[in-house]
């Protein structure tokens, strides 16, 4: 195997190890998000049951207002949360394909060096088999001449 084909090698493994670590982050990251989203859910969920009015009960106008307005602002950060945990979730779906790409590429780059080894194999036993070759013809051409060479005496 050749110096570069090892550096290739080398740098496409890299490169695929960088991938796995920035997927694992970004995979940690969307849960993260998932998860918090479903706290707001919840939390939004509780306090809507626990609204002033709930269950045709009277309540003073003002806190009416107060208890509408946080359930507006809670519903922004919802909103904003689901952004935020949308956008990790395709960051995470980007790297799990740069992943993808990035072993492929080191399987085709071990492909390549499995496939010139064997090429350089198969030159090699080529090569062994016409020196055994060329021995062969050599020992049989002095083993003629020695006979010819005896018979002649």
């Amino acid at each position: 195997m050749t110096q570069a084909l090892t550096t290739l090698l080398e740098h496409a493994q890299h490169q695929r190890d960088e991938a796995q670590l920035a997927l694992m982050q970004a995979e940690d990251l969307a849960r993260r998000m998932l998860a918090q989203t479903e706290q707001l859910r919840t939390y939004r969920g509780e306090y809507a049951e626990r609204s002033p009015a709930r269950g045709g009960r009277s309540a003073p106008i003002e806190l009416l207002r107060c208890h509408i307005d946080f359930m507006q602002r809670l519903e922004q950060a919802l909103a904003q949360q689901q952004l935020q945990a949308d956008s990790a979730e395709r960051k995470a779906q980007m790297l799990r394909r740069e992943l993808l790409e990035r072993e492929t590429r080191v399987a085709s780059v071990r492909k390549l060096i499995e496939r010139r080894n064997e090429a350089q194999q198969t030159v090699d036993e080529r090569q062994e088999q016409r020196r055994n070759d060329e021995d062969s013809q050599q020992r049989a051409w002095r083993a003629r001449t020695e006979a010819a060479t005896s018979a002649a005496s």
